[in-house]
């Protein structure tokens, strides 16, 4: 196994924090917030859009999407919904690459995001021209990368995955005797070599959500609840993962609440997803990781602040002006389209 450390992670600027960005966002409740809702509803109706949201959005994003028959999900499903939708407008609520996967999918439709601001840590930490030479230094590794990348870092690469079929790629990969390239997460590259066993070069990425969970603090909390199931997503630290009952993708976590017999959880994703949790598990109690202890910045506290610039506001904004759209050069979208579409392939087969 190699762990490489050719590529650090070089995001160029610290990300905001979410408490920053949240109490930058306009909040409505009550009147206010249901006239809003009602509005957001009747006008996707109005431009024949459909609103695809991911999981780590804002609770009233997710239930404008249940309900006007959008979808939430995670980015496999968001970007296999979106291909087959008929809409001629998809209305991504989430990060920028979510954003540019449907481009890359859907040449012929409109995306528009609510924001173009947000984007990721993961994608910010792999920039395509650095990470074109590491994959040229490496010509004899099939190269596998997260979703969580621009259309750039997709155009170079062999095979997209997310975080729901990466063992299961990786595994296939590996039975043809391929060496792997992975891109960006470290964390989750690390978990998939421990699981599969693969020969596997990392890029040395990492989320800013996920890494912030303090493994001491974890086990204070396991000892002040020691019935509790652990549900950790495996963009997170080695030992944090080690404590998990289950180890899985978003969605894969979210059936795991509903199904395990246990009637509290700690969870290690965004805490967002709690939404999606309490829907399926109603009588149950969820309880968010922790990032506080030793050398803690807390500056997503487990919610990431690019998610948390998706709200009612622009998501009315962007619906009224149909601004926000997002492009992707057509060179890059052609190549980017065979490494996502093998994604889907896969998953489909």
């Amino acid at each position: 196994m190699n762990l490489s450390s050719t590529a650090p992670s070089t995001t160029s600027a610290q990300p905001p924090a979410t408490a920053t960005v949240d109490a930058c966002q306009p909040h409505y409740t009550g009147l206010r917030r249901r006239a809003m809702i009602a509005r957001i509803k009747r006008l996707l109706k109005e431009r024949d859009a459909v609103l695809v949201a991911h999981y780590y959005t804002h609770q009233d994003l997710q239930l404008i999407a249940d309900e006007t028959g959008g979808h939430v999900a995670d980015s496999l499903e968001m970007a296999r919904f979106g291909d087959r939708h008929p809409a001629r407008t998809l209305v991504v609520a989430g990060v920028r690459f979510m954003g540019e996967t449907a481009k890359i999918l859907n040449p012929e439709k409109r995306v528009l995001m609510p924001t173009l601001e947000a984007t990721c840590s993961l994608d910010l930490s792999c920039p395509a021209e650095e990470f074109s030479g590491f994959c040229d230094a490496h010509p004899d590794h099939e190269v596998v990368v997260y979703a969580n990348t621009s259309a750039a870092v997709k155009a170079r690469a062999d095979w997209v995955v997310t975080s729901s079929i990466a063992v299961k790629v990786v595994s296939h990969l590996m039975d043809q005797g391929k060496k792997i390239l992975w891109a960006p997460d470290r964390y989750l590259g690390r978990y998939i070599q421990k699981v599969t066993g693969a020969e596997m070069t990392l890029w040395q990425g990492a989320c800013i959500v996920h890494e912030e969970f303090k493994s001491q603090a974890m086990l204070d909390l396991i000892a002040k609840h020691p019935g509790a199931g652990v549900l950790v997503h495996p963009e997170s630290p080695e030992e944090v993962i080690d404590m998990a009952h289950v180890v899985g993708s978003t969605t894969q976590l979210i059936r795991a609440a509903r199904e395990l017999p246990q009637d509290t959880f700690i969870v290690a994703t965004d805490r967002a997803i709690f939404y999606k949790m309490r829907q399926g598990a109603p009588h149950k109690r969820f309880l968010a990781a922790p990032t506080g202890g030793e050398g803690a910045t807390c500056r997503s506290c487990a919610h990431c602040p690019w998610m948390a610039m998706n709200g009612l506001h622009n998501l009315e904004q962007v619906l009224l002006r149909g601004d926000n759209e997002i492009h992707v050069d057509e060179a890059i979208r052609i190549q980017a389209l065979r490494s996502t579409r093998r994604m889907l392939d896969f998953a489909g087969a």
